[in-house]
């Protein structure tokens, strides 16, 4: 059976944390200027709640608006790694993969964010793109689509994923010995450095499908058994 897939846009394909510095930096200056949140595709008022100083929270908000003020800003991103996705179109064709990209991305001026998101893959080289914006639960939705494997840069929703469904998350994490990274691997929870170092592996799972024995000695190898 083919392959099914879910891959998460930002943090992970698209790169949200440059957009969102640059705003900061137009509205308050470069000094001080921060990374998202890790639920970092809804506004702060959604994702810090009163975790987060008055202060920041305001900050965070005022760029938030911004950015949802913003025509068409889901188009405008630049790309973490400017072949990945053609890369995933590629192997979708190999090896038969159905592919789903997967967001929580809120609501800007112009397109609607499943438009705007469709027609930045195609630019980046993805033709037809199967979009879902979800506002819950990110594992609900990875089994309701009876996902294989899902390719997410948070750990929350990795943790999500692997209680709410039967899919194998992958977190994509820049420090492979962090210890983000080391609890990811002591809930089972795969760890890829980056979205190609995730490619690879979903690749060679692909190739190695087909023969029982190395499909186990690979699924070993990176953490997924």
């Amino acid at each position: 059976m083919p392959l099914r897939i879910g891959f998460d846009l930002d943090g992970v394909l698209a790169d949200f944390a440059s957009a969102f510095q640059a705003v900061e930096a137009r509205l308050f200056g470069t000094e001080g200027t921060s990374a998202p949140d890790d639920d970092d595709e809804r506004p702060s008022a959604d994702a810090a709640g009163g975790s987060t100083p008055a202060r920041d929270r305001s900050r965070r908000d005022a760029i938030w608006r911004q950015i949802v003020a913003t025509e068409n800003f889901w188009t405008t991103l630049q790309p973490l790694d400017p072949a990945a996705v053609r890369r995933i179109h590629d192997l979708m064709l190999r090896h038969g993969w159905e592919v789903v990209f997967i967001t929580q991305r809120p609501a800007t001026r112009g397109d609607t964010v499943q438009r705007q998101t469709q027609r930045w893959l195609v630019a980046q080289g993805f033709d037809l793109p199967s979009v879902l914006v979800i506002a819950g639960s990110r594992g609900a939705a990875a089994g309701a689509l009876k996902l294989d494997y899902l390719v997410d840069d948070s750990a929350t929703n990795c943790l999500d994923v692997l209680s709410d469904s039967r899919a194998r998350p992958i977190l994509i994490v820049g420090a492979p010995d962090s210890p983000t990274a080391r609890r990811a691997r002591s809930l089972d929870i795969a760890v890829a450095g980056s979205v190609r170092e995730a490619l690879d592996s979903l690749a060679q799972a692909s190739s190695a499908s087909e023969k029982p024995g190395l499909a186990q000695r690979l699924a070993a190898a990176v953490g997924w058994q």
